[in-house]
């Protein structure tokens, strides 16, 4: 997994698909709880349920958006 980004306060993070898809095989495939998997990688835990849900509706649409990391 790659390492957690370094922000400064007040401003936004930007996370690729590439790590949005490794968060939730965490949570889908390595059975790791959401509330684990979110303080491991420094998110929000409802951020993660919601990656979560996206890429079970419809994977090959989950996280169309333009971040970088």
């Amino acid at each position: 997994m790659a390492a957690k980004p370094e922000v400064a306060c007040g401003t936004r993070r930007q996370l690729s698909r590439e790590f949005k898809l490794e968060a939730v095989w965490l949570v889908k495939e390595r059975g790791v709880s959401v509330a684990q998997a979110s303080r491991d990688l420094d998110l929000h835990e409802n951020v993660l349920r919601k990656w979560v849900r996206d890429a079970v509706a419809d994977p090959q649409l989950a996280f169309p958006g333009q971040g970088v990391m």
